[in-house]
């Protein structure tokens, strides 16, 4: 029974990071957008690296 209870207390745990992540991503790509429209190179850049962070973590969340 303690099994049971620590799994689905893992899948809560990991349900609500990647509710996290959707949402970091969701500003992160309103930030690029932002940049584009302003032609921030800079801007831009920073938005794309914080974006395939946030990818990445996704696609390893999903594969538990």
């Amino acid at each position: 029974m303690k099994q049971v209870m620590n799994t689905s207390k893992k899948r809560d745990v990991q349900q609500q990071r990647m509710n996290v992540l959707r949402l970091e991503m969701d500003y992160e790509l309103a930030v690029l957008f932002e940049a584009i429209q302003m032609n921030d190179e800079q801007l831009q850049s920073n938005s794309k690296q914080k974006l395939m962070g946030i990818r990445e973590e996704l696609m390893k969340l999903k594969a538990l």
